[in-house]
């Protein structure tokens, strides 16, 4: 993953986490990665990685380093590359997106992660331009642009204390836009008077259980005799977690720290949400990227998300859910230390989805697929 405008973005995002990440990397107000640091990202990425190689294009807002940049990063990969096949991903709020933008990402087939909470009275709660002007008809436009342009498109929507409350209303929009893949993220920071607490914008564990439901069976609904007909990230991982295979979502992973972060000025961390003194593997112009991820500080990072409570150690959900992200263990709120905050969604999702799972493995084991 790398974040080539460090924590900036051009919107203000209330929920947003990394924002505040420009008091870490205060010694420049503005953040840019240079020419040398990515070519010392790309050709180390390549030197190390088989075929496929990925790379997750973060921020802040990467849009910002300007097209020139990523035209630069494709030359790169070209240049450094040894007949390996490059997935470039690119998260985006979409706002800087334009035709030769969309014609550049169609041209390289990368995958956009477009930041979009659903329908116009959901995305304008919290996602709005600094000055407090709404996002939403802009990002529209985008995903329609995108779309039109036939670039392969996600819907990232974060699921806070307000969107939890129209699941169904979030999904069928997303599907009238055609935005087919979606991804949904709940929302769980803490409150930065009482860190052991949860911020106020931060999804209700209970209604994200309702939401997880709804969510599952419209997706279940939406399925067909040739297979679904949408996908939904954390509902695709869960199935893979059913049929005994790692699961591509790192929350539901026994352990996680299976890539590294590299920001701007070229440090690398653990993960994104752990981007910190502690968690600095390094940094790219001194040091190794193969090195740093096997390093006993990534390790380290790794297996901490196996050290679970232990209410989680003896959950009948435990191969599935694994505890889910370590970054939302907000012990000091949690009766038992090292628990997830969301503990009783995944539970209460599991209780209901499991019979349909366990006949979709059916399914698939007899037909050879779905």
């Amino acid at each position: 993953m790398v974040k080539p405008a460090g924590p900036d973005c051009n919107m203000k995002c209330t929920y947003c986490f990394y924002l505040k990440k420009s008091n870490f990397f205060s010694q420049t107000k503005t953040h840019r990665m240079s020419k040398n640091i990515l070519k010392k990202v790309v050709q180390q990425v390549m030197a190390h990685g088989e075929s496929p190689v990925s790379f997750g294009w973060q921020g802040g807002e990467p849009t910002l380093m300007g097209i020139d940049f990523f035209k630069k990063a494709v030359e790169f990969q070209q240049k450094f590359g040894h007949n390996q096949v490059v997935g470039n991903g690119l998260q985006t709020n979409g706002i800087l997106i334009d035709r030769e933008w969309a014609r550049f990402l169609a041209q390289y087939k990368f995958l956009v992660g477009l930041s979009l909470d659903g329908p116009k009275h959901i995305h304008n709660k919290y996602r709005r331009m600094k000055g407090g002007k709404d996002s939403w008809s802009m990002v529209v436009d985008r995903a329609k642009l995108l779309l039109n342009s036939g670039v392969a498109v996600n819907a990232l929507t974060v699921v806070n204390n307000y969107s939890v409350h129209f699941p169904e209303e979030i999904y069928e929009f997303h599907k009238s836009l055609g935005l087919n893949y979606m991804q949904f993220i709940p929302c769980v920071e803490p409150d930065p008077v009482n860190p052991g607490q949860a911020a106020r914008f931060s999804v209700d564990p209970a209604m994200f259980a309702r939401f997880l439901v709804k969510l599952f069976d419209l997706w279940m609904d939406d399925a067909d005799d040739n297979g679904f007909t949408t996908s939904v990230r954390y509902f695709d991982s869960v199935f893979y977690c059913y049929l005994g295979l790692p699961a591509p979502d790192c929350t539901l992973q026994e352990n996680c720290g299976s890539y590294v972060v590299v920001e701007h000025n070229g440090d690398v961390f653990c993960c994104d949400f752990y981007v910190a003194d502690k968690w600095k593997l390094g940094n790219v112009l001194q040091g190794d990227l193969g090195k740093m991820l096997n390093s006993p500080l990534q390790e380290k990072f790794g297996k901490q998300k196996a050290a679970l409570a232990k209410t989680c150690r003896e959950c009948q959900w435990l191969k599935y859910c694994r505890g889910g992200c370590t970054k939302d263990r907000l012990s000091k709120e949690n009766e038992n230390p090292g628990s997830n905050y969301l503990c009783l969604s995944y539970r209460v999702f599991f209780e209901h989805a499991h019979p349909r799972m366990t006949g979709l493995v059916k399914k698939f084991l007899l037909k050879g697929g779905i």
